[in-house]
């Protein structure tokens, strides 16, 4: 069994999760786990190949965004919210307003 890598909280860098947000089916990701809590792969709906789901999943794990847990023959995903929180106050809180306002008319003032 291949163990699955997890960067220590100290090694998480801001460059490294912006990158990973950086993404709209990455983000996509994040904000459906952020409202459902802790989800399997195969209940993170993208519209995308498993292939591609997997490579968006490792980029997010691998910047320190989500952990996966496996139990059984299930991946489990959850965001580290409290890792990132420690280190970036509030920017998980920010990126995921503005999610939430992107399905919005823009309005010119």
């Amino acid at each position: 069994m291949r163990l699955v890598f997890h960067p220590d909280q100290k090694d998480i860098s801001l460059a490294g999760v912006l990158y990973a947000l950086g993404d709209p089916v990455r983000l996509e990701i994040v904000k459906s786990l952020a409202e459902r809590g802790e989800l399997s792969c195969a209940a993170l709906d993208c519209q995308v190949p498993k292939s591609t789901m997997s490579h968006h999943l490792r980029v997010l794990r691998e910047a320190g965004v989500l952990c996966c847990r496996k139990e059984g023959t299930q991946h489990l995903n959850s965001l580290r919210q409290s890792d990132l929180n420690a280190l970036f106050p509030g920017l998980l809180e920010v990126v995921l307003r503005s999610v939430g306002q992107r399905s919005c008319p823009l309005r010119l003032r």
